[in-house]
């Protein structure tokens, strides 16, 4: 598996040289301006996906910082147009029985983007609001997240509006064999392979590996985030936080910054932002706030390793709320119904949902002096705060390449089960650090060959659509 710095976008000359050769071999066609296409492709895809907000939101994201590039080099507005069509949209009923015998129906989900470089990979998110639109969001995301971890692997996003919050483990057992009795016939090594998101850890992809393994008889990596006795990979519930990190330090080493010494907010309280803090602390950081769904907790002198073991207890062992922390700690504050941005700090690591910076939050962080924003959940900051960090000189690390760790580790995990093979922590911590070096300098590489200097979003985004697209041209109109 490489791992070493690869240059994804290709040479101005060459790409030049491509567009020579498609305006030559469509000559006889009478075609509109590029710039009009890109607008009349941009028009079509929200008249097509009317409604939903989410997905519009993701895809104008991208298309804003690909919209030059795609004019200048015109053979790529086509593969652009059936990216944003998912190939495979999958919905069905979930109906199952809780404690008392009632019946109680569901939503399931999986969107298949993009096979182009490999079997659809992406996780599932349990989650009272997820919807369609949601969903092809997150994949439409994934694919270029995936394309830039630099393994063989295509984009899926999937899951449910089912809340497992305050269910017993009989009824997420109950429900995951239900979803999973309808979705394992579009899984398999070599063809979907999902793993955990929001509130599917390691005992949901247990219970649905099972019923997996179960109805198909099969015992294969046809899922990622397994439990190590059973072919998980080490660090992989803490890979999205660390590979978080590491992206941001290479960052800030790169502007000459350093997040030692420094005052952190970090959003969240699931396994991203848990260890988003723990290897803040290896670093030196100074990590003030967690948060969940009912407000957040601010440690005013920063958690210490101790205070994170207590948490790790609260949220990962105990699935209690960040409240309780308070009765373990006499100097934290506990603000209900907020989110934490309003705190004073260098750095802000979103790591909680999607949508949580808009452009009032992102204003905030800009007047209490942030110097840098490092996504560690998908699609955390709204467009127009990503404009607005961008404008005044803030740095911005887009999900899509700050954390894909967790992608890339599930990537690995993939190659262990076919290997049969089981690799050391040491191991996988390297691997991910280097997979993680190599996404930022890829992203800084097309950024500053495309003209936007520094701008990581940008390269990110050109990065991880070029090397798609080339595979999409060259496999047909498919």
């Amino acid at each position: 598996m490489p791992v070493s710095v690869t240059q994804r976008s290709e040479n101005s000359h060459i790409l030049e040289l491509k567009a020579k050769a498609y305006s030559t071999s469509h000559s006889g066609v009478a075609k509109k301006a590029p710039e009009q296409q890109v607008e009349d492709l941009r028009r079509a895809v929200h008249a097509r996906n009317e409604g939903e907000r989410e997905f519009l939101d993701a895809v104008d994201e991208v298309l804003n910082t690909l919209r030059p590039l795609l004019v200048k080099y015109p053979q790529y507005i086509e593969p652009f147009e059936r990216l944003v069509e998912p190939e495979r949209q999958i919905a069905f009923r979930v109906s199952w029985i809780d404690d008392n015998g009632n019946q109680v129906v569901n939503r399931g989900y999986r969107v298949q983007a993009n096979s182009a470089l490999g079997p659809y990979k992406g996780g599932l998110r349990f989650h009272k609001d997820l919807n369609m639109s949601v969903v092809k969001s997150l994949a439409f995301e994934q694919v270029f997240k995936n394309s830039l971890t630099n393994l063989l692997i295509g984009a899926a996003k999937g899951g449910s509006d089912f809340d497992p919050t305050g269910r017993s483990d009989g009824e997420v057992m109950r429900f995951c064999q239900s979803f999973m009795t309808e979705l394992y016939r579009y899984l398999g090594p070599d063809t979907d392979i999902p793993s955990g998101d929001i509130n599917v850890g390691s005992r949901e992809i247990g219970y649905l590996f099972g019923q997996y393994k179960r109805l198909t008889n099969h015992f294969n990596g046809a899922f990622t985030g397994k439990d190590l006795n059973w072919g998980g990979s080490n660090i992989r519930p803490e890979a999205t936080g660390y590979g978080l990190v590491y992206f941001s330090e290479y960052y800030c080493n790169h502007r000459r910054i350093s997040l030692k010494g420094h005052k952190s907010i970090v959003s969240g309280s699931g396994n991203v932002a848990i260890y988003t803090v723990e290897k803040l602390l290896d670093l030196g950081s100074i990590p003030l706030t967690l948060s969940d769904s009912n407000g957040y907790i601010y440690e005013p002198a920063g958690f210490t390793r101790k205070d994170l073991e207590f948490i790790k207890e609260l949220r990962i062992s105990q699935n209690g709320y960040l409240q309780q922390y308070t009765a373990y700690s006499k100097t934290a504050k506990y603000f209900p119904n907020e989110k934490p941005f309003t705190v004073k700090a260098d750095f802000a690591f979103p790591c909680a949902i999607q949508g949580e910076i808009t452009l009032n939050e992102a204003s905030t962080l800009a007047k209490n002096g942030i110097k840098g924003v490092f996504e560690g959940a998908n699609l955390p900051s709204s467009n127009e705060a990503i404009s607005f960090f961008k404008k005044n000189q803030i740095l911005f690390a887009p999900g899509k390449a700050a954390n894909a760790g967790g992608v890339a580790v599930s990537g690995l995990e993939m190659i262990q089960n076919s290997q049969r093979q089981q690799w050391s922590k040491e191991v996988v911590d390297e691997k991910l650090r280097l997979i993680m070096k190599d996404i930022f300098d890829t992203s800084l590489k097309a950024a500053n060959d495309f003209g936007y200097t520094d701008d990581i979003q940008a390269g990110a985004n050109i990065a991880g659509f070029l090397k798609v697209a080339d595979s999409m041209i060259q496999q047909g109109n498919v």
